[in-house]
């Protein structure tokens, strides 16, 4: 596994470390957006997850503009450094926000610049590796990520240990997102990675049916989950104080990061949409736990213990599943639809999780996202045969 790291293109590792630095500004306010809000806005869970979902969503519309684009153009580097500047200068803002508006505001303004540099970037890390290392590629790039979420809670819980207030983490946040931007603009794209494409085809229609079958599954199953934030607040009503937040989530990613690389080039070997169905059904059993098992600190150590080994297992797996079933020319629209038909699902996922959250009980919540999550493993066993059956 070490040796196979070390041979993973340049561009790769240089991703990597730029993802690192953007995780730990974005991590380091993360955790702490749901006691911001609901200290300084007094904002429950239902305006929580409205306030998310329409985030994800706006940051979705964006992915599939500049997934287009990057295959008209066979360039990235010019959507990366839009992508990371605005959450760059975002987050911080937050700490300045003075009514709930303007926090939605900034938090679109962080999500479309992660809409702008998702797509391309995806599309130049799956162009940039053979096929048969993509799970592996795309899960080193998730470790990164994951470590840069290690890294970020932990700052942040120390600042808050020395005396530091909610608001100054966030704008402390300004220095890592700065040396982001800087990576970024250093980057050299390598040229010999770009294909001709003659006309790029965006259109829904214009995806390969198998492509299709899968992100139908996908939309569905992006019903059942909900912003991370509503599993930190489960922690909080356990009986996590807000500083040990912050630690639980470090936890939580560290596990992640660790797991992301080895699990995801699974992936590699064995067949990626029965893994996916598997991990799906793993998630379902693991909500319905977060929904209906007693509540302790053990109990949510060991469910966030778990979650970590199902994101690390589908995280790469996900997305190298769309490079295997798009062409090279259509790499950047591809996922442009991945991340617009699982972002725009987040909105009435969200939405709807909060709603059941604040006018049922959590319990309701958790209940019928796990149900969700068998029907769209159902979806996608179906999608398995029937390609399967195309092809005999």
């Amino acid at each position: 596994m070490i040796s196979a790291l070390f041979k993973l293109p340049r561009t790769v590792w240089f991703l990597g470390a730029v993802s690192f630095l953007n995780d730990a500004a974005s991590d380091a306010v993360y955790p702490l957006l749901p006691l911001f809000f609901a200290a300084t806005f007094a904002v429950g869970a239902q305006t929580l997850g409205i306030i998310e979902g329409a985030a994800n969503a706006t940051a979705a519309l964006m992915k599939l503009v500049s997934g287009y684009f990057y295959d008209r153009s066979q360039r990235a580097k010019g959507w990366l450094v839009l992508g990371y500047l605005l959450p760059a200068l975002s987050r911080p803002l937050i700490a300045l926000a003075t009514s709930t508006p303007v926090v939605l505001l900034l938090r679109m303004g962080d999500r479309v610049g992660k809409g702008l540099r998702s797509s391309p970037r995806d599309a130049l890390l799956a162009a940039s590796v053979d096929a048969n290392r993509r799970g592996l590629a795309f899960g080193f790039h998730r470790s990164m990520d994951h470590a840069g979420a290690v890294v970020g809670p932990l700052a942040a819980a120390a600042l808050l240990a020395a005396g530091w207030s909610v608001r100054d983490v966030m704008l402390w946040t300004l220095v890592p997102g700065a040396l982001c931007v800087l990576l970024v603009l250093l980057l050299r794209e390598p040229t010999e990675l770009a294909v001709s494409a003659g006309k790029v085809e965006w259109q829904w229609k214009t995806l390969p049916t198998p492509l299709k079958r899968y992100l139908i599954a996908l939309g569905v199953f992006t019903l059942s989950q909900a912003s991370n934030m509503f599993l930190l607040l489960r922690a909080k009503e356990t009986g996590f104080t807000d500083a040990q937040i912050p630690l639980l989530w470090a936890a939580f990613s560290a596990l992640a990061m660790v797991l992301s690389t080895p699990l995801s080039a699974l992936s590699d070997r064995f067949d990626k949409q029965r893994l996916l169905r598997t991990a799906w059904i793993v998630y379902a059993i693991l909500f319905a736990a977060f929904g209906t098992l007693a509540q302790s600190t053990a109990t949510t150590i060991a469910l966030f213990i778990a979650y970590a080994i199902f994101i690390a297992m589908t995280d790469g797996a996900e997305k190298a599943l769309i490079a295997e079933l798009a062409p090279k020319s259509q790499l950047g629209t591809a996922y442009g639809w991945f991340h617009l038909v699982s972002g725009l699902m987040l909105l009435p996922a969200s939405a709807l999780f909060g709603w059941l959250w604040s006018h049922v009980n959590p319990t309701a919540a958790f209940v019928v996202s796990a149900s969700t999550s068998l029907i769209a493993a159902g979806l996608l066993t179906r999608a398995v045969r029937t390609t399967t059956e195309g092809k005999d």
